[in-house]
């Protein structure tokens, strides 16, 4: 019997890649947007709407009924619990994926499922909570409300939330990936912050998508959704050399305290580096235990390279802005590392 689903999203990285993964399962695809922006995917059928919107869910909920609905696009707590109320009727199941920000200790502390989540209320609005320095985030306590919508409203044996981290890939639109690798393409020396061997955990979107189908079909639960462990700062960089087929020299600035003080902002002019100790330190072994199979790091990176490279310049969205270095304050951190250096060798 072919499995139905309905997807909230759709058209933008992974909603895409849940879309264009259902598809080639053979499964019979909805999805559900307003058609503001991306396209729609060839086999899928769309219903037009806003999720905001009453009327729309009402009218939606008459397409129905699905096996699952998978939520790649809820951000608000309120509006996802009324997307969560009016589809419990016509969805077996229901998929949120959610984020390792609901977590109270993050990026602090070393997580699993287990550990503390912010609180939010189901019926919360858009600013619920407050921004901390590390944590915790506005976005965390949203995200964490709308986890709780979708649990109160299908229970937990008809829900699966997954709380992923970074998620790279190709199409991937917040641009971390693609401005590692158009850093270094251009070759020369790179800065490159911190240690080699520090351990990341970035999670290849197609991977995300794939396991969200899973749950879809038959796995319910909380699952962070992460890398392994076993991939380092190091070899990503590598590996974006290895892809570009670039000269690039990595100068690895060792001293990260140093660097904050150069005044650096972590996670954007840099991405991927942050100081905190548990950015990636994320438990996934329960996912990883209930199907949650990871590609090589190398190979989402050799993906991504390529599907820019069949793009004029990848996806147009506003985050891209947020991401990289700016070429004259890169090159004047490293002539002052490199100075510090030779001072702390020529002395006695």
């Amino acid at each position: 019997m072919t499995v139905k689903i309905l997807v909230l999203g759709g058209s933008w990285f992974l909603g895409r890649a849940v879309v264009e993964g259902a598809i080639a399962r053979g499964w019979e695809v909805t999805t559900f947007r307003r058609g503001h922006s991306g396209e729609d995917v060839a086999g899928s059928r769309t219903v037009r709407g806003d999720r905001t919107s009453k009327d729309d869910l009402s009218r939606l909920a008459r397409s129905g009924p699905w096996d699952a609905v998978l939520d790649t696009s809820g951000y608000v707590p309120r509006e996802t619990l009324n997307v969560a109320r009016a589809l419990e009727q016509v969805a077996a199941r229901a998929v949120f994926v959610s984020t390792v920000s609901v977590y109270e200790g993050w990026p602090v502390e070393p997580l699993t499922e287990d550990s503390a989540v912010l609180y939010c209320p189901a019926d919360a609005g858009a600013e619920f909570g407050y921004d901390g320095d590390p944590g915790p985030s506005v976005y965390g306590f949203t995200k964490s409300g709308c986890e709780r919508a979708v649990v109160d409203t299908f229970g937990t044996d008809r829900s699966a939330i997954l709380r992923p981290g970074v998620i790279l890939g190709p199409r991937e639109y917040v641009g971390r990936l693609p401005w590692w690798l158009g850093r270094v393409a251009r070759g020369g020396r790179v800065l490159a912050p911190g240690q080699p061997d520090r351990v990341i955990q970035p999670v290849d979107v197609r991977d995300v998508a794939a396991f969200a189908l899973d749950c879809a079909a038959q796995v319910s639960g909380v699952f962070n959704v992460a890398g392994s462990g076993v991939d380092t700062m190091g070899a990503f960089l590598s590996a974006c050399r290895d892809a570009t087929g670039s000269d690039a020299e990595f100068a690895w600035v060792s001293d990260e305290e140093w660097l904050v003080a150069q005044g650096v902002s972590q996670w954007t002019e840099l991405p991927l580096w942050r100081t905190y100790p548990g950015v990636w330190a994320v438990d996934s072994g329960r996912a990883r235990a209930n199907g949650l199979a990871l590609r090589t790091l190398r190979s989402t990176v050799a993906d991504t390279w390529n599907w820019l490279h069949s793009q004029d310049d990848g996806v147009r969205h506003e985050r891209n802005s947020e991401q990289g270095i700016d070429p004259a304050k890169e090159a004047a951190i490293l002539a002052a590392w490199d100075a510090r250096e030779a001072g702390r060798r020529s002395r006695p």
